[in-house]
């Protein structure tokens, strides 16, 4: 598939960029019609958009860059072109939930409740924003001949990005199934923390394109530290019921 959607003035606009804003998109939506539903005002999710997006957007890019510095030192215009790929979920999450963290403080807004709120979204926008992966020919396994193999490159290999996407949408789905019986307000965010951490860290293995911190996969350290903090904080908070 092309990864140039279309031409506009001269300018490629690719798939990639055009699911990467529609997952965005879709989440913030979703966030705004449920947003009652957690006692929240809905218009404070079109003003966290504002704000959350784009340092999600900084963060992935950040994320990248750093755990690839050899290949973008010294070159500003190479770092800023974000068109072709080089975004990290984890940078982007967790750039998001700094941001949303010191809106909830200036909106006197309990985070671990707006957090919640928006997970449910959060997996599936990204369940919608691998297929830019697919596009750009990145994100794929090691070699495969299982059946569900995809052809890259003239070689077989595993769909990764398709692995998540589906495990998002199902863990999608089961945080809104759940949300209406939480049990404490940070339930669903601990729960999206443990339950995609968990995928993350066994895809990330299949991956040949992982970023890496001293010889060891980011994403795998990354998904390992969440599993064991929110296990742990979920055990907490459970206890005190």
């Amino acid at each position: 598939m092309n990864p140039v959607a279309f031409t506009v003035f001269g300018i490629d606009v690719r798939w990639y960029g055009i699911l990467i804003a529609a997952g965005m998109l879709i989440g913030i939506f979703m966030t705004y019609k449920r947003a009652p539903k957690f006692g929240i005002d809905p218009e404070r999710i079109i003003d966290a958009g504002l704000f959350v997006i784009p340092a999600a957007i900084i963060g992935a890019r950040f994320w990248y860059v750093v755990f690839n510095w050899d290949m973008y030192q010294g070159d500003i215009m190479k770092i800023l072109n974000v068109r072709m790929g080089g975004l990290a979920f984890h940078g982007g999450l967790i750039f998001a939930l700094i941001t949303a963290a010191l809106l909830c403080r200036k909106w006197s807004v309990n985070p671990w409740n707006l957090m919640d709120l928006a997970m449910p979204a959060v997996a599936l926008g990204q369940a919608v924003g691998r297929w830019g992966n697919y596009i750009n020919k990145e994100a794929y396994g090691v070699a495969t001949n299982l059946p569900w193999a995809i052809e890259v490159n003239g070689e077989m290999v595993h769909p990764t990005f398709l692995y998540e996407s589906i495990w998002c949408l199902l863990l999608c789905i089961l945080l809104i199934k759940i949300s209406p019986d939480r049990k404490f307000t940070g339930q669903i965010t601990l729960l999206y923390g443990i339950l995609y951490s968990l995928e993350r860290f066994f895809v990330e293995g299949l991956r040949i394109d992982s970023l890496y911190f001293m010889g060891f996969r980011t994403a795998q350290l990354v998904s390992l530290a969440a599993i064991i903090a929110c296990s742990a904080v979920y055990y907490i908070k459970k206890k005190k019921l």
